[in-house]
C-alpha cells in the first residue's frame, strides 16, 4: 500500500532522514517506534507533502506522492494527525471535525454518514459538540484531533504521537480506539514512543534512530528482543 524507497530529507546541511525504506501493507497496524527527534515526525511530514524530499520515492497505492500538495495527498486517502492535535482551540468540536471533510465538502450525504462513524468511535463528542475544542481534557482533545482525521476517509491513517501526555487509562482507552479504527478496514501507521502500549496492538514495527531505520520486525519478534525491550520498554 505505501512504499518508501531510500528516502532523504534535509534541512540545509543537516539531513535529517538518511535511506528510509519501509512499507505498510493494507490492512496492517504498523508501529514506528523512537525516542524524541528520531525523525518520525519528519518522515511523517515528507509522506504528507508537507516537506520535499532531497532524495527517494514515496508510493502509496502505485500512485507516486513525491511533489503532490498536501490537500492532494489527502484527497488520495493518506492523511495524517499531527503530534500536538493542532485544533483549532476557539472553533467547535463540531466545527474542528468538519474541517477534516474539507476534501469531501461537496459529499455533504458522505460527511453526514462519516460523522455519525465518528461519533460512534467517540460517543462523547457528540455531548461536546457545540463546545469549544479548547476548552475539552486532553483526552477529549486527541479524540477530536482522531476524528477530524477520520472526516477525511484515510485509506492510510498517520498518527503521531497520540498517547503524548495522557493518563495512562485515557492512554489505553485510546490505543483499544485506534485498534479498532484498524479492525474496521483504515489501515494505520502510528508513530510512538509508548512502545509497550503500541507493540500490544501492531502487527509489525520499525525501530528509528537519528533519522535511520535500526531495525523490524512482528509484534513477537519485537516485544521479544532484549535491545527493544531495554530501550523502549524496559527490562
Amino acid at each position: 500500500m505505501l512504499q518508501l524507497e531510500n528516502l532523504d530529507v534535509c534541512y540545509g546541511s543537516f539531513k535529517a532522514l538518511s535511506d528510509i525504506s519501509m512499507t505498510v501493507d493494507t490492512g496492517e497496524l504498523v508501529v514506528l517506534l523512537g525516542a524524541n527527534g528520531a525523525g518520525k515526525s519528519t518522515l511523517f511530514n515528507a509522506i504528507s507533502g508537507l516537506i520535499k524530499p532531497a532524495a527517494g520515492d514515496i508510493r502509496f497505492e502505485d500512485k507516486h506522492l513525491n511533489g503532490m500538495k498536501p490537500n492532494a495527498v489527502v484527497s488520495s486517502g493518506v492523511v495524517q494527525c499531527a503530534e500536538g492535535r493542532k485544533l483549532f482551540p476557539q472553533m467547535s468540536v463540531h466545527q474542528n471535525l468538519m474541517m477534516g471533510a474539507y476534501v469531501h465538502r461537496r459529499d455533504r450525504d458522505g460527511n453526514k454518514k462519516r460523522l455519525n462513524e465518528v461519533l460512534e468511535l467517540f460517543p462523547i463528542l457528540e455531548d461536546k459538540a457545540g463546545q469549544p475544542a479548547g476548552s475539552l481534557s486532553g483526552g477529549q482533545q486527541q479524540m477530536v484531533a482522531i476524528g477530524r482525521a477520520m472526516m477525511s476517509r484515510p485509506r492510510l491513517l498517520m498518527l503521531d504521537e497520540p498517547s503524548l501526555g495522557l493518563a495512562p487509562l485515557v492512554v489505553k482507552q485510546m490505543f483499544e480506539t485506534i485498534q479498532q479504527i484498524n479492525s474496521l478496514g483504515t489501515t494505520v501507521l502510528l508513530a510512538e514512543q509508548n512502545a509497550f502500549a503500541a507493540l500490544k496492538i501492531a502487527h509489525r514495527a520499525y525501530v528509528m534512530e537519528n533519522g535511520r531505520l535500526l531495525m523490524e520486525g512482528d509484534r513477537e519478534a519485537m516485544l521479544g528482543n532484549e535491545e527493544v525491550r531495554k530501550a523502549y520498554i524496559g527490562a
